[in-house]
């Protein structure tokens, strides 16, 4: 007589779960939108993901373990105004924009008043102070002029591909479009790490490891933390 043979199954492996997920949201019409979320989130910000990735470890390095980043060669030189010279520092701006070749809509001005001052015991008046700055991802250009005078002095600087990612990174000179972009970035990088960690423990369900890596990366940034504030 012969005896079938019986396939016995290998044992069900559990998988913990997901460990912050109720069971009734651990499965189907969520579970689906959660991986379809973390995928078109992480589409989106993976081009610039790349970039402030990249002038990321180059800023975190430009104190302690120094790496060689942006250079900005720079130059100093005065220019003569023109006649009629500019009535205030707004148009003195927009000279200056035309005569470099700058865009200074968005110029950082600073006036200083005339105003007593004493310098070896004589008393004059030291005549108002503008000082217009511009800056951009590639270029910098700093004006100091002294009412009065027939010229302007300008500091100007251009800096390589590496300043031009570095200032990108800190939005140096960017726009009102170009922050909220890099905040949908940010908020971009919060949604894939709270998505990412509910993912992670349905497919490593070791609570132990993966309350060890969570903790772990967070205990290590608290104690370096800790270490410079205290020092």
């Amino acid at each position: 007589m012969n005896i079938p043979n019986t396939i016995v199954p290998p044992p069900h492996k559990p998988s913990g779960g997901y460990l912050f997920l109720p069971k009734r949201l651990s499965r189907g019409t969520f579970l689906k939108w959660l991986r379809r979320t973390h995928a078109w989130v992480g589409l989106w910000g993976a081009a610039l993901g790349l970039l402030f990735g990249f002038s990321g470890i180059l800023l975190n390095h430009r104190d302690v373990m120094k790496i060689p980043i942006g250079k900005m060669e720079q130059q100093e030189i005065q220019l003569a105004l023109p006649e009629p010279r500019p009535a205030d520092p707004e148009a003195m701006a927009a000279w200056l924009g035309q005569s470099l070749g700058l865009n200074t809509n968005h110029a950082k001005i600073q006036q200083e008043a005339r105003k007593m001052v004493i310098w070896n015991n004589v008393q004059f008046q030291q005549p108002s102070f503008w000082k217009i700055t511009v800056r951009n991802p590639k270029r910098m250009m700093q004006a100091e002029y002294w009412e009065g005078n027939a010229f302007v002095s300008v500091k100007q600087g251009q800096g390589n591909i590496l300043s031009v990612l570095t200032n990108l990174h800190k939005g140096t000179g960017m726009g009102v479009g170009w922050v909220l972009l890099v905040d949908t970035l940010a908020g971009g990088l919060i949604l894939l790490s709270l998505t990412g960690t509910l993912l992670w423990t349905g497919l490593h369900g070791k609570r132990l490891v993966a309350a060890g890596l969570g903790f772990g990366s967070l205990g290590l940034a608290i104690f370096f933390a800790l270490q410079t504030i205290e020092g």
